[in-house]
């Protein structure tokens, strides 16, 4: 508890800190609640991996940026689909085959956009957590207009000396 004020002649006011002015979920909600968000999310880590394990990842990894933000840096193997296209006409994809969609990083929504916009339209979807940024801050290789390109891991972002951070 911390009290927020004293005024003389009144009784001291004490409240929750605001981590815990809303109570913590029940553990079998927050159970629920964490892994019904593995459903709809994945990160860059676990996307990387499934392409690296080689074979058909069993999903299509979906660039929901601009055709320029494509030019500029693309994750090989990602198929480019801005959020603006999406409609009933997107029938290259395969309604069977699960989507991960991403955009720039994570203070960009247009991920989420083109998952609700892909669900809409009957798509199993997931959006890749982090977008082409954390792709590219995580160390994992892009291609450019100029060829392939590769970042030394933000060690912010990654650790050093491992392809896992073990989480």
């Amino acid at each position: 508890m911390t009290t927020d004020h004293l005024v003389a002649g009144e009784p001291a006011v004490t409240s929750v800190n605001a981590v815990l002015r809303v109570p913590p979920a029940t553990p079998a909600d927050a159970a629920a609640y964490f892994t019904a968000s593995l459903a709809f999310h994945t990160d860059v880590s676990d996307v990387a991996a499934a392409f690296d394990a080689g074979g058909d990842p069993g999903f299509v990894l979906v660039d929901t940026r601009s055709t320029e933000a494509w030019e500029q840096g693309h994750i090989p193997g990602a198929v480019h689909l801005p959020t603006g296209r999406l409609t009933a006409s997107t029938a290259f994809l395969d309604p069977a085959v699960p989507v991960v969609v991403h955009c720039w990083g994570p203070g960009c929504n247009g991920a989420a956009r083109a998952a609700a916009a892909l669900a809409g339209l009957g798509y199993q979807v997931k959006e890749m957590l982090g977008g082409i940024e954390y792709w590219i801050r995580e160390g994992f290789g892009y291609e450019t207009a100029a060829g392939p390109a590769r970042r030394e891991p933000d060690d912010l972002t990654a650790p050093f000396g491992s392809d896992a951070c073990g989480c």
